[in-house]
């Protein structure tokens, strides 16, 4: 780097290189120096200031070889003042010289000096430089040399270590490495060329030199400190008036003054230093330009070894070029760095300034208090139903955020938290329904049957009618899947004229999703109840919670747990919401939650549910839901007219007791979309073949007749009596005559799909168009129907066969009747004798049978051996004899209680030999006394044996009542016995005399 020694900055405390240059003190200044002032411009239009004041020390001309007093150094006071004249005479008339050590005897009379080793990078003639001695023995040498007024010393870069990449930056482990050479290791690292440096200062370890001219090495002297003996050198004769010299040191001097004009590095001290430059020859010129540039040791110290005056000039060319490289580079990012920054602070100065201005102008506010206007608007429609303690949480929190920076992270979650108590219906409700006809309307209109669910709800309108107010419920319909307990809350929401709101908590594992985060979480939110209430605007909706009976529970908490304070009717007035932290009332909200089985639901949770059972449907009233619900829908959506289909009612049928058992009308409605979606396939493929390809313009009279008489057709039947072929409705493609190809057509009308054949091409093809048109109008919308004979080509294969095996049950097996999830069933248990002899009565059990039923089974063996001995007392069958009893089918699991009368029935007709009466099924539960217990699935179990054709069924006395309860679509043309004891099932199932027609 390029500096000034001032006279105030006596003391240097910097690690870098600072080089200064030496100024001779010729009087006149040579051509070369003319050359050279066109760097000085740099610094005269610089310094304007009428007062500026400086003091610089410049080295002697040591590589002259005059003898003269070249160790002398040069003083010069810079003043800039009104004139160029006046700085010249500051100059004249410094003399203050007492803090330059003496430099007698002259500097070439050393030939045995110190040797101080330079680590990053060499020292040249008329430059200085800092460096850090850490040895105490070479600091104490180098103190003694300057008291006996033999202040130089010889300053040699270090060589690299072996093997290291001198590119790659080393670190402090490699410096203390440096300082712990000596003697003879030190002498080996040391480059041969070096430079006689003076000492200046020695403050401390820090001791500042000053190159006056070059040294080799020849050989060691001493080694602690290291003393080496130099020879001298000069710069190798050369011509001043060569023409090539004189042309690379001008380039040199013009790559300098562009590297000074782009880098402000060097700007400062060059300037000041041009302006007295004095002599600047070559060989000057050539070390100045390799000191300041950025080149790396071993390019300087090949600098510095040339002796040759052109060749150091080339290098130095070299050296310069690479620096204003650098310096372009260092500047174009600089450039981009201060244009982005710009362009950012002047954006935001004119936000700053358009907002002040809107601001003064009445045009707009400041974010906080345009927010604090928003909310406080939302708040006065209502203000008079919000509750005093969430008003006066509101006003707390609208004050907390004018006090709020709008960049701090608590603004953000002041303002999310205002903006959903804000937005909340606060005493908001709707205007409920208190027609009990219209609501009987609308329910009628959406779903067929479900009794049960509608006369609840016309109760729930019929109570806040007399009460004149709304009221909230908790209601809980459960059944098996398909029977419409979702479809039917948003009927429930119509009839009653509330708004509606549905979420799912099926498989929902977090506590949060229901009474919400906390508000110091990130991301925190409300719980699905408040997020209901935003989203309806009324604190009266309809919540319907689906899959309630399949919640889950993690590490986040129980969900069902948290459910307990949102639908306990004594709760849920001061519902808290962890994210609001104020009471909700939500007394008034209707809860209707859907379950496909109570089990699963947590006793205190189901305690709190006014449960409401859908069964499912029976075959009639799947037929119901079918043709007036299902196939309108399904036809709609299919895009199908209704004069272009016909399902005929046993086709229905068929399909619901072949394929769609279950008790619900999912799978029902899925097998009419495959219906339909077949027949629109159908109707389409039939218009893509009529509509031909031939132009018209090649048309005859005799073509237009071979085309009417080769299009496609589709076969129906126009007598649903008749069993016709599945041909008779599907599109049949024929190429035969008209004989042999039947076409059955309705409602005759224009067919919708346009033929070329209607656009005539000249007046000479009319006749030809007209007989075409009357033909396309002959044509008739054909109809599809559907029909048992060809259900099977639409849905498949038949899915389920009858549930009916035996048309006369054989001794020993009898009809149960059982409730599954998807609805009721029936179900046989068979009874078989496996071997008899003398005490080998046992029992085997098979058919994948559950606990409870196993021991159902034990008990029924042990109840049917008293009843056998009381009417049969020497009948030893069961002592004697090895039992089998299995329960089809084997692959579906089974478990329950209410299968015990079924097994006593069994092992009984097996012991005595007698089948038991025809069409007959029975359920219930018996206890080893024989008494009958209640059971579950009355309805579900009825219709199973509708189903399957029983004329007479047997069931507890307990359950008379679940019985009467049911519509009597359901009931009607079945013979129903209550019993309480097994002896009545005995005398109704095997109390027949065998003379007696079963």
């Amino acid at each position: 780097m390029l500096k000034l020694l001032s006279s105030t900055s006596r003391q240097i405390h910097t690690h870098f290189t600072s080089p200064c240059l030496r100024v001779a003190t010729e009087s006149q200044p040579s051509s070369f120096l003319k050359s050279l002032s066109l760097l000085t411009g740099l610094s005269q239009r610089g310094h304007k200031s009428p007062s500026f004041y400086q003091r610089a020390f410049f080295c002697s001309d040591s590589s002259s070889g005059d003898g003269g007093d070249g160790g002398g150094i040069v003083e010069v006071e810079v003043r800039s003042g009104a004139s160029e004249t006046e700085a010249e005479g500051g100059a004249a008339d410094a003399s203050n010289s007492s803090a330059i050590v003496p430099t007698s005897p002259r500097p070439e009379d050393y030939l045995t000096v110190l040797a101080l080793p330079l680590p990053h990078r060499p020292l040249f003639p008329g430059f200085y430089m800092p460096i850090y001695v850490k040895d105490p023995k070479l600091l104490a040498a180098l103190q003694e040399s300057r008291k006996r007024q033999a202040p130089y010393c010889g300053a040699f870069l270090l060589k690299d270590e072996p093997d290291t990449d001198p590119s790659v930056v080393t670190g402090s482990e490699s410096d203390k490495n440096i300082y712990d050479l000596k003697g003879k290791d030190l002498y080996n690292r040391l480059h041969e060329v070096g430079t006689l440096a003076q000492i200046t200062t020695i403050q401390g370890d820090q001791v500042i030199l000053i190159g006056h001219r070059r040294l080799r090495i020849t050989e060691m002297v001493s080694e602690n400190p290291l003393t080496v003996k130099v020879d001298h050198l000069k710069d190798k004769p050369y011509n001043k008036d060569d023409d090539v010299i004189k042309a690379t040191s001008f380039e040199v001097i013009s790559t300098l003054r562009d590297v000074l004009k782009t880098s402000s590095l060097w700007r400062d001290h060059v300037q000041t230093y041009t302006q007295h430059v004095g002599d600047f020859n070559f060989p000057r010129l050539a070390d100045f330009g390799a000191a300041i540039s950025g080149a790396n040791k071993l390019q300087c110290q090949e600098v510095l070894e040339e002796l040759d005056v052109y060749k150091r000039l080339k290098l130095t060319l070299e050296l310069v070029k690479k620096e204003m490289e650098i310096s372009k580079i260092q500047e174009s990012i600089a450039k981009a760095i201060e244009e982005k920054i710009s362009g950012e602070q002047r954006r935001y100065l004119l936000n700053e300034q358009l907002k002040a201005i809107k601001k003064e102008l009445g045009l707009e506010t400041d974010d906080k208090t345009a927010l604090s206007e928003k909310f406080r608007e939302r708040l006065e429609p209502n203000r008079e139903k919000i509750p005093e303690h969430v008003l006066q949480v509101i006003e707390e929190e609208l004050t907390k955020l004018q006090l709020l920076e709008a960049s701090s992270s608590e603004f953000n979650v002041t303002r999310n938290y205002l903006d959903w108590l804000t937005a909340l219906p606060w005493g908001n409700y709707s205007d409920e329904n208190f027609d009990v006809l219209r609501a009987q309307k609308i329910l009628d209109e959406d779903h067929y049957g479900l009794t049960d669910v509608k006369e609840r709800i016309l109760e729930f309108i019929a109570v806040g009618k007399l009460r004149g107010i709304s009221q909230g419920k908790i209601i809980c319909l459960s059944g098996p899947p398909g029977v419409g307990k979702t479809s039917i809350g948003r009927s429930i929401a119509r009839a009653l004229n509330r708004k509606f709101f549905r979420f799912s908590v099926g498989g929902l594992s977090d506590v949060a999703e229901i009474k919400g985060h906390r508000r110091t979480y990130i991301g925190a939110m409300p719980g699905k109840m408040v997020q209901c209430l935003k989203n309806v605007g009324t604190a009266n909706p309809l919540v319907l919670i689906d899959e309630i009976d399949k919640l889950g529970r993690g590490h986040t908490g129980d969900p069902a747990s948290a459910l307990l304070e949102l639908l306990d009717p004594e709760q849920n007035a001061n519902f808290l919401d962890h994210y609001l932290d104020v009471p909700i009332d939500v007394s008034k909200v209707l809860f209707v939650c859907t379950a496909n089985v109570l089990d699963t639901i947590p006793n205190p949770l189901l305690d709190r549910m006014e449960v409401v059972s859908i069964a499912g449907y029976i075959t009639d009233e799947k037929v119901h839901i079918a043709r007036d619900y299902l196939e309108k829908a399904t036809r709609e959506a299919c895009g199908i007219k209704p004069e272009q289909v016909e399902v005929t009612d046993a086709a229905l049928l068929a399909l619901i007791e072949n394929y769609c058992r279950e008790a619900g009308v999912r799978n029902l409605q899925k097998q009419i979309e495959k219906i339909y979606r077949k027949i629109a396939l159908q109707l389409v493929r039939q218009g893509a073949i009529i509509e031909p390809a031939v132009p018209v313009a090649e048309l005859d009279a005799e073509k237009v007749e071979s085309i009417e008489t080769s299009t496609e057709s589709v076969e129906v039947s126009s007598n649903k009596q008749n069993n016709e072929t599945l041909e008779e409705a599907e599109i049949v493609h024929t190429d035969q005559t008209p004989e042999e190809a039947e076409i059955v057509q309705t409602d005759p009308q224009p067919d919708n799909v346009q033929s070329p054949l209607d656009q005539p091409t000249d007046s000479k093809d009319t006749t030809e168009t007209e007989k075409i048109e009357e033909s396309e109008g002959t044509k008739a919308v054909d109809k599809v129907l559907v029909d048992t004979s060809n259900l099977a080509d639409f849905v498949g294969k038949p899915v389920f066969h009858a549930e009916r095996i035996y048309d006369q049950t054989p001794v020993g097996v009898v009809m149960g009747l059982a409730w599954t999830a998807m609805g009721g069933s029936t179900l046989y248990i068979e009874t078989t004798q496996v071997e008899q002899g003398d005490g080998k009565g046992a029992l085997n059990l098979t058919g994948q049978l559950g606990e409870v039923m196993k021991e159902s089974a034990q008990i029924a063996h042990t109840v049917a051996r008293g009843i056998l001995l009381v009417k049969e007392p020497d009948n030893l069958f069961f002592s004697n004899t090895k039992l089998h009893l299995h329960v089809p089918a084997g692959a579906t699991p089974k478990d329950g209680p209410s299968a015990g009368c079924t097994m006593i029935t069994s092992f009984l007709s097996l012991a005595m030999k007698k089948p038991v009466r025809k069409d007959l099924a029975m359920t219930g539960e018996v206890t080893l006394t024989g008494k009958i217990l209640p059971i579950g699935g009355v309805k579900e179990k009825t219709i199973a044996a509708r189903r399957s054709e029983v004329k007479t069924i047997i069931f507890p006395s307990a359950n008379r009542r679940d019985f009467d309860e049911l519509s009597p679509n359901v009931k009607e043309g079945l013979d129903v016995h209550f019993v309480d004891d097994y002896g009545q099932i005995f005398e109704l199932a095997l109390g027949y005399d065998e003379n007696e027609k079963r």
